[in-house]
């Protein structure tokens, strides 16, 4: 699996309608993320089982690192000014 440990990371399912309105909401924010589909990448959805107490409960964001189960995006951009304020610049 790919280290994405300075910034957003968006694990994702297709058809999942919590994943959709969560992805279209960061990219009006313009805020920059990687997004990785966990029914691609097994080693995804393996870290994203892992800090989801053994489920693939998706969206799960990390933020520079630390994880956030399903979070809404008021908790992303907390996440963000606490762990990767340098991503603020890009985004509104």
């Amino acid at each position: 699996m790919t280290d994405y440990r300075d910034g957003v990371v968006v694990y994702w399912r297709p058809l999942c309608p919590f994943c959709i309105r969560l992805r279209l909401r960061l990219k009006l924010a313009r805020l920059p993320r990687t997004e990785v589909d966990i029914w691609r990448d097994p080693d995804a959805a393996a870290f994203v089982r892992l800090v989801a107490d053994g489920n693939e409960t998706v969206p799960t964001v990390t933020v520079a690192g630390n994880a956030l189960v399903n979070p809404s995006m008021k908790e992303i951009r907390e996440a963000v000014r606490r762990y990767a304020p340098q991503l603020l610049d890009s985004a509104r």
